[in-house]
């Protein structure tokens, strides 16, 4: 090959291949597909799992775990993180710290930890807190209010069972 051979073959816009259009053209009759079978047919489409008609490796790799869709899904965040992001006398509710940004993802109860510093008045609408969260907030001059959380399916059961 010499140099001036380098770039012999490559078309920058090259015509698209029509397909199909008789046997002259040579991807006349079946177009390039092969003769026969469900890959030569319209409309086939293999799943991507598929692996040959072997037993697919998903179904042969062991499974381990347990998913609880049932589980309370709790989100910890620090007051130091809800100090920098709240004004002095805001309420600080789980709705207030989504609508906030400080949490993005899907939780059913939020946790309040105590790492960082409070310096300013705030009033705690909570269902979880930590102690040392507690101590930080109470005497920065704040308060905590802990409502109850949401029941789980198990304190579900042992109510209906404790009525009777």
């Amino acid at each position: 090959m010499n140099l001036d051979e380098v770039n012999d073959g490559i078309v920058k816009n090259r015509p698209r291949k029509r397909i199909g259009r008789g046997v002259g053209s040579k991807t006349g009759k079946t177009a390039g597909r092969g003769s026969k079978g469900h890959t030569s047919r319209s409309g086939y489409s293999r799943h991507p799992m598929f692996n040959g008609g072997d037993t697919p490796i998903y179904m042969r790799t062991p499974k381990r775990g347990f998913n609880n869709k049932f589980a309370v899904d709790v989100v910890g965040i620090n007051v130091g993180e809800i100090n920098s992001a709240f004004n002095a006398g805001d309420e600080v509710t789980p709705s207030a710290i989504r609508d906030k940004g400080l949490v993005k993802v899907r939780f059913d109860e939020l946790k309040i930890l105590g790492d960082g510093e409070v310096t300013k008045k705030l009033t705690f609408v909570v269902t979880r807190i930590s102690q040392s969260a507690r101590q930080k907030i109470e005497a920065a001059g704040g308060s905590v209010n802990v409502i109850p959380a949401k029941r789980t399916p198990k304190q579900r059961v042992a109510d209906l069972k404790a009525k009777g």
